[in-house]
């Protein structure tokens, strides 16, 4: 039996990032993660992945359309999928392998297998050969994370009906994708087979896309996929499916109720979300349940259960890599005696299709369900000067500020790279800067960010460049 200071259950974003600061902070640590490589869904079959097929999939479209053609540069491309997948999956090991160099220079055990909690700080890890290795430590940290989630009706095989993963791994391009759900997930990977050549067809219950995001910014976003020729099927239900060796009959319905109709396609992506990972763990040996979403409870990540502590998807809060990892520094500080808190006020989101979504804050949804006065500022990229140059003009930026106060309250950008701007914004709310505060900050020009600047000024009608 080995003992530890902390035993982490699960080698993801929020459990890779505590088991590194445990080790920064002198305690003894253990991650348990039963896959092959560390980094969870986010580095293995998630956000890394699909990353790069984005990546690669836009350079290709540049090269084969107009792109390429408006900028003097004259070629005639072919895809190369399995090199492309090559690529996606060589990098993927990099960043895995990263890890565990970080592990071994923090002095952090991996413990590999799947982790079983046998009672007040006793873990139980099964390695794939069935051997066993028992733990005793002071804290332990549920960080398990999540998986898909199935819908009632089409049973995912990732052979015609897939999850995330099995998008992420096809070994041709398909003719006609269906997509279910148009969240986070199925907009990109759908915006990847789409670029790739695929007719695409994205299904959502909901009678918009990206549920949550700020309505003005989601429309945009949605009016840009649209143009570039991914079809949405709002308000609409799946019911059914049926595969053959071929592909798939979909069957379909308004949301609302009415006629159905049936889709011949030859893949299906599941995208409608995912569920928190937390079956099998031994949760009720130390008397914790979890809610009917199989989400655990926390304050401030302690769990009901002494010693027991919960981060990432298998609690609370948006399930975002970056969520988990601001949890797994503030769970391993209060392990090591140190103040710490999650601000998640100010949790960014990204939808990295292309234009990307990015956003922090409020939305002009919410602030108005609260009756909370403000102001907006708006910037479009059309007037952006680097964004007009580049020919990638399509969105904005819009900055939501205290009608009183002109503290900032939430800001939406729809537009090129965004994900790396939205940054400012999220260090300038964590300071509680107004928009004046921005407004007056020189920015580099010619940029993109300039637009950031640009909407905080016009929050009082002083945009000078439109």
């Amino acid at each position: 039996m080995s003992n530890y200071d902390v035993v982490i259950l699960g080698g993801g974003p929020g459990g890779y990032n505590a088991a590194i600061r445990a080790g920064q902070l002198g305690l003894k640590a253990a991650c348990v993660e039963g896959r092959a490589t560390l980094g969870g869904t986010c580095l293995n079959v998630g956000c890394m992945p699909s990353k790069a097929l984005l990546h690669a999939s836009e350079l290709y479209e540049a090269a084969t359309g107009a792109e390429f053609a408006n900028l003097g540069i004259e070629v005639s491309p072919t895809l190369n999928l399995a090199q492309m997948m090559k690529q996606k999956d060589e990098s993927v090991t990099g960043l895995t392998k990263g890890i565990e160099f970080l592990f071994r220079k923090n002095k952090v055990d991996w413990i590999k297998g799947w982790g079983h909690i046998d009672g007040p700080g006793k873990v139980t890890v099964t390695a794939d050969d069935g051997s066993k290795t028992e733990l005793n430590a002071k804290d332990i940290v549920i960080a398990t994370g999540s998986e898909p989630m199935p819908l009632p009706g089409v049973t995912i095989d990732n052979q015609r009906i897939l999850d995330s993963t099995g998008a992420l791994a096809l070994g041709e391009v398909p003719r006609h994708l269906v997509v279910i759900g148009a969240g986070v997930i199925g907009l990109e990977l759908g915006s990847v087979w789409r670029r790739l050549g695929a007719q695409v067809t994205v299904v959502e219950y909901l009678d918009r896309i990206c549920p949550g995001v700020d309505g003005e910014a989601g429309k945009t976003l949605q009016r840009a996929l649209a143009k570039q020729g991914i079809q949405f099927k709002l308000s609409s239900k799946v019911t059914g499916a049926t595969t053959s060796v071929s592909g798939v009959q979909l069957q379909i319905e308004p949301a609302a109720g009415g006629e159905a109709q049936t889709l011949d396609v030859d893949y299906v992506l599941v995208a409608i979300g995912r569920r928190p990972y937390t079956q099998g763990l031994g949760l009720e040996n130390v008397g914790l349940s979890t809610d009917k979403r199989g989400m655990l409870a926390n304050q401030r990540h302690r769990t009901e259960a002494p010693g027991v502590w919960v981060i990432g998807d298998v609690t609370s809060g948006p399930m975002l890599a970056h969520k988990a990892e601001d949890e797994a520094m503030a769970c391993i500080e209060q392990i090591a005696g140190k103040a710490a808190e999650v601000n998640y006020a100010l949790i960014p989101s990204v939808i990295y299709t292309r234009p990307e979504l990015a956003s922090v804050g409020k939305t002009e949804e919410q602030l108005k369900a609260e009756g909370r006065a403000y102001k907006v500022g708006k910037f479009p990229f059309t007037a952006n000067s680097r964004a007009k140059i580049n020919h990638e003009t399509e969105g904005f930026a819009k900055v939501l500020a205290d009608e009183r106060t002109d503290e900032i309250l939430g800001v939406h950008l729809v537009g090129p790279s965004v994900s790396e701007m939205i940054g400012e914004y999220c260090v300038a709310m964590e300071f509680s800067a107004s928009a004046e505060d921005i407004a007056l900050t020189c920015h580099p020009h010619p940029t993109r960010s300039e637009a950031l600047r640009q909407a905080a000024m016009n929050v009082e009608g002083m945009a000078t460049q439109m």
